[in-house]
């Protein structure tokens, strides 16, 4: 079980009845995949009092949709909480995370949600810092809920904390994505990587300006993705025309 549901657990655990369902190894960039081709296992890897842990062969996604299924038939958890992943999850981002996947799936389920990110790619980050915010937003979304539609991305910078910025997602790009290579048996192969760019640098009400500055982020993310500003654009676009000449 990844470190970071491990510091959750811990973190977390006189709190509630927790039941963990993760996939059984790493699925960076799975975002909210599911698994519709292939058959899915899960496997029982601890049960104690108050506390039951699941691995699932499948993807971040089919993980939440199995325990739903499998353990919460005659019930609705309170949260859906995903993570704690190693590496932010903040800008463009979130629509590649499995972290933010998990938590995505909660709450289309309507189940107050919440994923937790640090900006550390090492094997053994140090979460215990994180626990006190852990704590106090977990209590928070226990107590008071969150709209309807609306999830939670929290991402954790490096260092010490300055405090907490409520922010938006950061316009940013991924460029040079994609590393050629050729394999000694005469064809090329490719490695996806890439590096990340702030296309906004100095807007200081986004995600990217506050981790930089060593804010924890919290941004409100919405299911609905409908662009209503174009929507009222497009309503003045003639479609009489095309509707009169079918």
């Amino acid at each position: 079980m990844a470190k970071g549901i491990n510091a959750l657990i811990d973190m977390l655990a006189d709190k509630a009845d927790l039941l963990v369902c993760a996939p059984d190894g790493p699925r960076s960039g799975y975002a909210c995949a599911f698994s519709a081709t292939e058959p899915l296992t899960l496997n029982l890897i601890r049960r104690e009092e108050h506390l039951q842990i699941w691995s699932c062969s499948g993807t971040p996604i089919d993980s939440v949709k199995l325990a739903l299924d499998q353990f919460c038939k005659d019930r609705v958890p309170d949260m859906v909480i995903g993570g704690i992943n190693h590496g932010d999850n903040a800008s463009v981002n979130t629509h590649y995370s499995g972290t933010m996947g998990v938590t995505m799936e909660g709450c289309m389920k309507y189940i107050p949600s919440v994923a937790f990110s640090i900006c550390d790619y090492s094997h053994s980050p140090d979460f215990e810092p994180l626990r006190p915010y852990v704590r106090f937003i977990v209590d928070k979304v226990l107590a008071e809920g969150l709209p309807r539609g609306v999830c939670l991305n929290v991402n954790f910078p490096l260092g010490t904390f300055k405090g907490v910025k409520i922010c938006r997602m950061a316009h940013g790009t991924w460029y040079n994505e994609c590393v050629k290579e050729r394999h000694p048996r005469g064809y090329d192969y490719f490695w996806m990587v890439g590096a990340y760019r702030n296309d906004e640098p100095l807007a200081e009400d986004t995600d990217n300006w506050a981790l930089t500055h060593g804010y924890v982020a919290i941004t409100p993310t919405r299911i609905d993705v409908t662009a209503y500003q174009a929507m009222r654009e497009l309503e003045n676009w003639d479609f009489d025309f095309v509707n009169g000449s079918v």
